[in-house]
């Protein structure tokens, strides 16, 4: 059969029809082929970055066009971004990301429908901003095409272009060339993530198999470990070498892990600190330690839990200890009870007691009185085994009584008694996690040789508790020294407020409501020996000032308020409202 381009008659137009009509059929055909071969290339493509790559350099192909490019919807920013170019020479052009409506392919992305524009540059239709247009008059583009990469007909995952450096009409038929090119490719794309997604959750559960063989081997390691009486190192060491990086266990975390151990013990879970997990070690809200890994910027959820497994097995073996050492605790109790109840003991027979549970009574100690605000039994059981462990650690002794518990610690030196008894506060407050008060009295030479000196300074200790939980000063440790004479005051019931209130009651709410220093005023006053000008120079005003101020007391108090008694009584509820805390100069 003849070739009809071959036999038509050039200047008949009905041939002339015909001819045109077989060069469309057959770019058509030629169209469809690429079509299909693309999609069947793009069918054998697995990873994302290849299929993204083949749709940009086979839609520049078919349409013939100088650039194609993809933009890909960013659901979190609520945008799209430039993800892959061909073609492309300007680095910002690849860097551009559209706002929904905001350009061609904003436009595009927002209404899911194609855009085409033969001069982009001077087309009014679409919103133009300055970093488009700056990153399109880079590439230099003047004709674009835009189509969605639409998934199930409605869900747009980003935009396919085609684009040329010079005016061009885009005719219908490579619109919808592009648009069914598009729809193929927007399959594969999903096809591609659905694939990555599939390999990493398959990497993801061999991972998991084997953090989980792994954690059922320390599980099994740990459970013999408590069967035959290990230790708390052998717990560490088993972690360390299941977790990996270097495993400790401190009973006493310093101040650099209190905050990340006091969470830990409130939440129940490791918690971490930059590239160290700590995971308190604790039973029935009591901090016993805490287990610390270190060399691990991030655990997997399982590892966590293993860490955190690793804890409970701990607590046991810690609490394990002190049932062991509950027998000892009731030695070094009873030792103490005779120390104050039986003063004429034998002294070598103390002294050997002592010497069996690792007491000196020979050299200098100090009594301390502790006490809960709790007063349940539980509590008060919980502050002796906390008191009683503490006693054991520094070769000293504890016993329940009176409520609380009390202690005889020994002395490095006679003046550390205030700094040891805000460290037992402290100590015994952390392991309870609730402020104890402790009272302290003053140095006692020997024990074992003068079994009624341990007897004597108990009551000192008390009066020194009592005065600070009537200061408010709960939760804190002080010596009888640090009281002074208010300690023996301050044990009777007295009304520490009320009588303060009684007393400057006027000057402390005048300062509260006019923002004034009178009360400074008057404390600067009796401590220059009652004398202006003295005062004004530790109030650092003029002396007439001092003056003012002094009568406005007057006029407060009344005119009396420097006569001895009224003085004597002002100076008293100036001094306790400094005590507690109150009075800032």
């Amino acid at each position: 059969m003849d070739d009809p381009v071959r036999t038509a008659h050039p200047g008949c137009p009905r041939c002339q029809t015909l001819l045109a009509e077989l060069e469309g059929t057959r770019r058509r055909e030629a169209e469809l082929t690429a079509l299909f071969e693309t999609v069947h290339d793009l069918a054998g493509l697995r990873e994302l970055d290849d299929v993204l790559r083949a749709i940009v350099r086979r839609a520049r192909s078919l349409l013939r066009t100088e650039v194609a490019y993809m933009t890909l919807t960013d659901p979190g920013r609520g945008d799209t971004y430039m993800r892959v170019t061909d073609g492309s020479v300007s680095a910002r052009f690849q860097q551009l990301r559209l706002g929904m409506g905001e350009g061609l392919g904003g436009l595009v992305a927002q209404t899911a429908r194609p855009y085409v524009s033969d001069d982009y540059p001077r087309d009014a239709r679409f919103q133009h901003t300055d970093p488009i247009d700056t990153a399109v008059g880079e590439e230099g583009l003047i004709a674009i095409l835009g189509v969605p990469l639409l998934l199930r007909g409605r869900e747009v995952i980003g935009v396919l272009y085609a684009a040329d450096r010079r005016a061009r009409v885009f005719e219908p038929e490579q619109i919808a060339l592009l648009r069914s090119f598009a729809a193929h490719a927007a399959v594969a794309i999903d096809n591609a993530r659905l694939l990555t997604e599939t390999r990493q959750a398959l990497t993801q559960l061999r991972a998991a198999n084997e953090t989980i063989e792994r954690a059922g081997d320390v599980h099994d390691r740990l459970t013999e470990l408590v069967l035959r009486g290990g230790g708390v190192a052998e717990v560490a060491t088993a972690l360390a070498e299941v977790l990996g990086g270097h495993v400790e266990f401190t009973e006493e975390p310093g101040a650099a892990w209190a905050g990340p151990v006091e969470r830990s013990r409130r939440d129940g879970h490791a918690v971490r600190e930059g590239d160290t997990w700590i995971a308190a070690v604790s039973a029935s809200g009591e901090l016993l330690g805490a287990l610390v890994l270190h060399g691990h910027a991030a655990l997997a959820p399982v590892d966590q839990r293993t860490l955190e497994r690793a804890a409970m097995v701990t607590s046991l073996l810690q609490l394990a200890r002190r049932s062991a050492g509950e027998a000892e605790h009731r030695v070094r109790g009873e030792l103490l009870d005779d120390l104050l109840d039986a003063s004429k003991r034998d002294p070598r027979l103390l002294r050997e007691r002592a010497s069996r549970v690792g007491a000196d009574l020979d050299v200098p100690h100090t009594v301390l009185a502790a006490r809960l605000d709790a007063a349940e039994p539980a509590d008060r059981q919980r502050l002796w085994s906390a008191a009683s462990h503490l006693a054991a650690t520094r070769h000293g002794l504890a016993a329940a009584r009176d409520g609380g518990t009390v202690l005889l610690l020994p002395l490095e030196s006679p003046d550390e008694v205030s700094r040891l008894a805000r460290q037992t506060a402290v100590q015994l407050g952390t392991a309870l996690a609730a402020p104890v008060t402790v009272g302290a009295s003053a140095p006692v030479a020997a024990p074992a040789d003068g079994p009624g000196a341990v007897a004597a300074a108990y009551p000192e200790a008390l009066r020194c508790l009592e005065a600070l939980v009537r200061l408010g000063r709960t939760g804190e440790g002080a010596a009888a020294d640090d009281l002074g004479f208010l300690g023996m005051l301050l044990t009777e019931g007295r009304d520490v407020g009320g009588f303060v209130r009684r007393t400057i009651g006027p000057v402390l709410d005048y300062d509260a409501r006019r923002g004034t220093e009178l009360v400074a005023t008057l404390d600067a006053y009796f401590t220059s020996a009652m004398s202006p000008v003295r005062a004004k120079d530790l109030l650092h005003v003029h002396v007439n000032t001092v003056a003012q101020r002094l009568d406005r007391v007057a006029r407060l108090l009344g005119d009396d308020w420097q006569s001895p008694a009224r003085a004597l009584e002002i100076q008293l509820a100036l001094r306790l409202h400094r005590l507690s805390g109150t009075l800032v100069h």
